[in-house]
């Protein structure tokens, strides 16, 4: 009698893994035996490599947004297996997570400025380009009400504290899915009752976490209503809204912010994972996740209207007289954040979402310009 050749055990992937962002990296370890390492996405093949020992580490290029990933190992005689990871965001492999200085850019301060002063409001906005530097502001120290945008602050507290990535199905994951992706006040609430038993002691947790990152001007200051990198730029008050204190931040809070937790979705010690010890980098590529699938009226993400690979993973926040949105907005050079905040006595409507969607766009043309 022929013995059956045994089947060859598919590979272990450590990355990407589900709901996670990937900039491109590939890792895990294969069966003994394997001789080839095949990477593909969305059923096209990305890389094939052959393998020496068990442990296989690739950076391939992701095709944008939403990717069904697959590892193939190939063993001596064809025998083949694979394993697929679902509930992948890919990112360009140039926006990968690194640490550059901020320069001030005029020519896109004064384009910027132009589009602050046609508003019929206050505006403050803060851009900069995390790849390149360069960046421009605007009022950018100034407070405004924050409404929801300060969800992406008890999300990023939510996970320091969690042990581990909230498995998908758990009641954490739901609420910070419903959070984020819906802006769903009720989750907000308990996942602030989730921190520390009532949503007062959550935001203290929450107001604790932000400054010890530095962000000295924002404030969480309880629930919500239930109803149906300073560098070089320049980072100052210009014009302050007139408005009854409560929860409220600015363009450079937001802009830090979002700055920490993409640092923290690499290699890269940065400010977030030097404070909160419980915050890692698989919590730094599941927040990502999360704030790729937001839904919203477009606003930064504006700019993707004729601009195919570009992606937008923003938290935006409105009321009757604010409207803002935060982000990070990613291309195949790299990266910047944005944050553009805006308050009228008269209220601000959808003129708000405009004006973050073109500051987005002259953005993205002037760091393309830029950066190549």
């Amino acid at each position: 009698m022929i013995a059956a050749t045994p089947a060859l055990p598919p590979p272990a992937i450590e990355q990407p893994a589900p709901y996670q962002v990937s900039y491109g990296l590939v890792t895990g370890r294969a069966a003994r035996g394997t001789q080839r390492v095949i990477v593909s996405a969305n059923g096209r093949t990305l890389a094939s490599k052959p393998l020496r020992g068990r442990r296989f580490s690739l950076r391939v290029s992701l095709p944008a947004g939403d990717v069904s990933l697959q590892v193939t190992t190939v063993a001596r005689g064809g025998r083949r297996s694979f394993r697929v990871v679902e509930d992948v965001f890919g990112l360009p492999a140039g926006s990968r997570p690194r640490v550059v200085a901020a320069r001030n850019d005029p020519v896109l301060a004064r384009k910027l400025r132009g589009l602050a002063r046609d508003f019929r409001g206050t505006t403050g906005f803060y851009v900069q380009s995390l790849t390149g530097g360069g960046g421009a502001a605007w009022n950018a120290k100034a407070q405004f009400p924050a409404a929801s945008t300060l969800k992406l602050a008890i999300a990023t507290t939510v996970l320091a504290e969690h042990p581990g990535i909230p498995p998908p199905g758990s009641r954490v994951h739901e609420l910070l899915r419903s959070m984020l992706t819906r802006s769903d006040n009720a989750a907000a609430n308990a996942l602030e009752v989730w921190l520390a038993g009532s949503t007062s002691a959550g935001s203290h947790q929450v107001n604790a976490l932000m400054r010890s990152i530095g962000l000295v001007d924002s404030e969480m200051y309880g629930g919500y209503e239930l109803r149906t990198l300073a560098g070089r730029i320049p980072i100052r008050v210009d014009e302050q809204p007139p408005f009854n204190y409560g929860k409220h931040t600015t363009a450079w809070d937001l802009s830090s912010l979002l700055r920490s937790v993409w640092l923290s979705s690499g290699s890269v010690d940065g400010p977030l994972r030097r404070a909160q010890a419980g915050f890692t980098a698989a919590d730094g590529r599941y927040l990502l996740w999360l704030l790729a699938h937001v839904s919203d009226s477009p606003k930064l993400d504006r700019v993707r209207t004729g601009n195919p690979g570009v992606v937008v993973l923003h938290k935006a926040g409105w009321l009757n007289s604010g409207r803002h949105d935060a982000g990070l907005v990613f291309w195949r050079g790299g990266v910047f954040v944005a944050s553009v905040m805006t308050w009228s006595s008269s209220g601000a409507g959808t003129s708000a979402d405009v004006l973050a969607g073109r500051c987005a766009e002259v953005a993205l043309a002037r760091f393309r310009r830029r950066e190549g």
